[in-house]
Order: C-alpha cells, then sequence, then structure tokens
C-alpha cells in the first residue's frame, strides 16, 4: 500500500481528529502542511475545489471528510477498532451527532473575544481579519450561533457527556474509545485550547480526565512530505480500483456520468468528474489535473449532495 499522506495544519480540530486515530492504530503517515486560509493551490489540485482540512492521500486516491478517513482507515487497520460490537451504530450516530452539532456549538464558544485574542495572538490583525472572511466565505452566509446560546448549549452537552462516563467507564461507550470518542474529542480539544475560555471544562471533570486520556494517544510516527512530493505521488499512481463495489444509485445516474459532488452545510464548493463509485456510504470520481495528474476524489454520502452534470 502506498503511504498515508494527510494534508493538515496544527490548529484544525478536525485534522487533530484524524491524527488522534493514527495514533490509537499506530499507522505511520506522511504530514503535509496546508494553508490554514484560500488560496490552497496544491491541495486543490487534488481534489478539484474542495477546501476543507484535513484532506487524506494514498497514492491517487484523494479522500474527503474526517467521516470517510476513519471508514478507510478502519479498512486498512481494522484492529483496534473505531466500530468494535455491538457499539457500531450507537458510536456512528453519536460521531455524527459531535461533527455537527457539538462542533458548531464549540467553535462559537470558543471563538468569543477572550478565544480569540488568545488563539490568535499570533497573528496580525490583517491575518486575524483574512481569517475572518475566508471562514465566513465557507459559511456562506449561514449565521453564526451567538455567544450566549453557544455557552449554554456546551454546558448542557458537557453535562451529558460527563453523565456518560458516570459509571467510571474510561471511555464513553466502554473500556476502549469508538469513533465517537474521536469525534467528541476534536472539539472539545479546540475549547480546551482556547485558554481564556477552557474553564467550562472544569464542571465536568470525569470529562477534562477523559480529555487527558484522548490526548494522550498521540499521533504515533509520521514525517514531513512537501507539497510538491505529494502531488509527484498522485502523478506517479494509479486509482485503486473499484471493480466489485456494489452499486447504489439513488439520483438517476450511471457509472461514468458526469456528476458534480459537494456537501451539503458549508464550504459549498463542487467537485466535477466522472463517477466511479457510488455505493451505501460512499462516492468516489476520477478527474485529471495536469499537476496531479489522473485522480479519485472520494466523499462520504451523508452530508454531501451528488447532480448529474
Amino acid at each position: 500500500m502506498s503511504d498515508i499522506i494527510l494534508h493538515h495544519y496544527p490548529t484544525s480540530p478536525f485534522a487533530e481528529k484524524v491524527r488522534a486515530i493514527l495514533g490509537f492504530k499506530k499507522l505511520a503517515w506522511k504530514s503535509v502542511m496546508i494553508p490554514v486560509i484560500m488560496p490552497k493551490p496544491d491541495m486543490i489540485a487534488l481534489t478539484g475545489g474542495y477546501r476543507r482540512t484535513p484532506v487524506m492521500q494514498i497514492g491517487a486516491d484523494i479522500y474527503c471528510d474526517t467521516a470517510l478517513i476513519a471508514d478507510v482507515l478502519e479498512r486498512i487497520a481494522p484492529a483496534p477498532s473505531l466500530y468494535p460490537a455491538p457499539f457500531a451504530g450507537m458510536a456512528g450516530t453519536l460521531s455524527q451527532w459531535a461533527d455537527t452539532t457539538l462542533f458548531w456549538t464549540a467553535i462559537a464558544y470558543a471563538f468569543q473575544p477572550a478565544g480569540i485574542q488568545d488563539m490568535f495572538a499570533h497573528l496580525t490583525p490583517e491575518q486575524i481579519k483574512a481569517f475572518g472572511a475566508d471562514r465566513a466565505a465557507m459559511r456562506a452566509g449561514a449565521p453564526r450561533m451567538a455567544v450566549a446560546e453557544a455557552t449554554g448549549n456546551l454546558a448542557e452537552y458537557l453535562r451529558r457527556l460527563e453523565d456518560m462516563l458516570a459509571d467510571g467507564k474510561p471511555f464513553l461507550l466502554g473500556r476502549q474509545p469508538t469513533i465517537a470518542d474521536f469525534s467528541v474529542y476534536h472539539p472539545l480539544w479546540y475549547v480546551h485550547n482556547a485558554k481564556a475560555v477552557a474553564g467550562i471544562l472544569d464542571a465536568a471533570p470525569k470529562l477534562s480526565a477523559w480529555l487527558g486520556r484522548m490526548e494522550a494517544i498521540g499521533h504515533h510516527q509520521f514525517d514531513k512530505m512537501s507539497a510538491e512530493q505529494a502531488l509527484a505521488v498522485a502523478n506517479d499512481s494509479t486509482p485503486a480500483t473499484t471493480d466489485g463495489f456494489p452499486f447504489i444509485d439513488t439520483h438517476g445516474v450511471a457509472l461514468g456520468d458526469r456528476v458534480a459532488i459537494m456537501p451539503t452545510d458549508y464550504a459549498l464548493d463542487p467537485v466535477e468528474g466522472e463517477l466511479t463509485l457510488a455505493t451505501q456510504n460512499e462516492f468516489a470520481i476520477r478527474r485529471s489535473d495536469e499537476r496531479a495528474g489522473t485522480v479519485a476524489v472520494h466523499f462520504p454520502r451523508l452530508g454531501f449532495q451528488l447532480k448529474k452534470i
């Protein structure tokens, strides 16, 4: 198998989710640093327009969204499992809630003035303004939750999560972490790192101890790789075969049709290409780029929309 290449930046909460999963599964990986804000020309050459962080690359296969990335890493290294029986359904459902509702609540809470001053103290006012404009463009005009609501909602979510650990379990669903732990972890990791406002976690001591256990998993072994090297890997590789995978059509399309895929919530940048995979939980399209060559870009079904061109 080709190297696992993660395109990310250090302060991205979703990237921290994947880094922790790589640590949990003891998988070696390559680290490619990407810009925090657009433009991201090297990554876009691989994805065709998808701009969220992180993106995982294996040869000429490009995987978007951490839900799908987690599934792919589970296929590569089934043990220890992110989806252990009999908790697979519960873990997946809790994970989806954490990646959406909990994440946006945590972000709105952390992005109050004291949190912003703490997290972005190393940036100039111009850089902070550019970051804000970039994230506003990603939200496509959708309003952000007010700090008052975020504070109250986050406090309630923390109480519920604290209750899940009340019986002495070291992790949310039992003795070992599941995908639910990694999805709950990354928004709270972000709040924890916003030191000026992280005191809200003090009301949940069991959850704070759990957060320490999650951080202790680490990121395992990784080496730095340049964006140019990652593009060369894609150019020298061929996308993995999709023969034998079941084709599930809910859009009136066929394999080989030209389609566009984009998220349903924010960062609505469509990626166009030839449909090569449509399974129960995954889409893939084939596209070509003068720098990356021919690549397959993969998306999860949940949270994404497909349209025939």
